[in-house]
């Protein structure tokens, strides 16, 4: 690994009580270039422009896929990762998925721990507060050919995080577009996704939703993703979510989120889930909550539901009443090194000494 340390760090104006999530990038990033049919040096640099024309074939043909990930800082300063070797998996399902070739273990774990203790000092400490981590795959080579590319780009970008809602949601519920479709991509983290994801977003936020459940293309009858998370919904004390398929991601969140709750001793069921069955549950007053998880937002509690033109709402529950809310909680604190961790998912990232070029 080659490791260049900035003479010009921006940790001095950087104010951790007064920062934009995703506009503020910490001063190092890691790039690996893949030419020849091999990856080269996996290498430390400071973050900066990188430069690319207007027919790079990622831009043109779409081949890129990212990651999301954490880096957290308990009191006492030590910096943990969360699962990073789940999101090393994803990548590499993802880079499959698009052609594109897939990384190493050694490339992502070590360049992830590299950069991140070489951050350090950009993760905020304090309730709801991290350093947010992604990592992507992209085409590089300079080609108006609509074919898999030659050249990609290996490369890892930070940006310090806080809360990202910090008060219940109103969804709206698709009746028309979808997320994914079976065959596509959409347990892939393409950036195409997204891209796609917008248009019916704005939408929905121009009729006073903040985000959308995603519905299955064939029917619109289920419940697949909301926005950019996975969904949850508690019918009296049983937690349903949808299946991990070929259509809806299988996120790291949502994994723990499962787990967490079984070992709260929750009855937790992974099955398809009806619309019609959620709006009648909200009818009969046996609905109790609906909520979404990811690794930006941790967990986003839905107020209120909006299908067919009826805004259907969701109870108002006390924090001690609701399952997401304590099993955020319960996520956090161990994600933080506030609480054990029986599950063996927390990562400290060692502080070294760094040898430099």
């Amino acid at each position: 690994m080659i490791i260049q340390k900035t003479e010009n760090s921006r940790i001095s104006t950087f104010d951790p009580n007064n920062f934009s999530f995703g506009n503020t990038f910490a001063d190092h990033m890691v790039i690996c270039e893949y030419e020849n049919g091999k990856w080269g040096d996996v290498k430390v640099v400071p973050y900066g422009p990188i430069p690319f024309t207007p027919a790079m074939m990622g831009v043109n043909y779409g081949q890129a896929c990212f990651e999301g990930m954490k880096a957290y800082k308990d009191k006492d300063g030590q910096v943990f990762l969360f699962r990073p070797e789940k999101n090393f998996e994803r990548i590499n399902k993802s880079a499959k998925r698009l052609a594109m070739p897939e990384v190493t273990e050694e490339m992502f774990i070590e360049g992830l721990k590299a950069l991140v203790n070489i951050d350090r000092e950009w993760i905020p400490q304090g309730e709801g507060n991290s350093l947010y981590i992604r990592p992507l795959i992209f085409a590089t080579e300079e080609a108006l050919k609509a074919r898999v590319a030659n050249k990609y780009m290996f490369a890892i970008v930070t940006t310090p995080a806080k809360m990202y809602y910090t008060e219940p949601v109103s969804v709206k519920i698709s009746d028309h577009y979808s997320r994914a479709a079976s065959g596509g991509v959409g347990s892939a983290k393409a950036a195409g996704n997204y891209a796609a994801s917008f248009y019916p977003t704005q939408l929905a936020i121009e009729e006073g939703y903040d985000q959308i459940i995603w519905t299955d293309d064939a029917t619109h009858e289920y419940f697949e993703e909301s926005g950019t998370m996975n969904v949850f919904v508690r019918i009296n004390d049983t937690i349903y979510t949808p299946p991990t398929s070929e259509k809806i991601l299988d996120g790291v969140t949502r994994d723990s989120f499962i787990q967490l709750a079984k070992k709260r001793g929750f009855e937790v069921k992974v099955e398809p889930i009806k619309v019609k069955d959620v709006v009648a549950a909200q009818k009969d007053g046996s609905l109790k909550e609906v909520w979404g998880v990811g690794t930006a937002v941790v967990t986003t509690v839905f107020q209120a539901l909006g299908y067919q033109g009826e805004k259907l709402e969701l109870p108002a529950l006390s924090d001690e009443e609701s399952f997401a809310v304590t099993l955020k909680n319960d996520l956090v604190n161990l994600q933080t090194n506030l609480t054990e961790d029986p599950f063996g998912w927390r990562v400290l990232v060692e502080k070294n000494i760094l040898e430099t070029v």
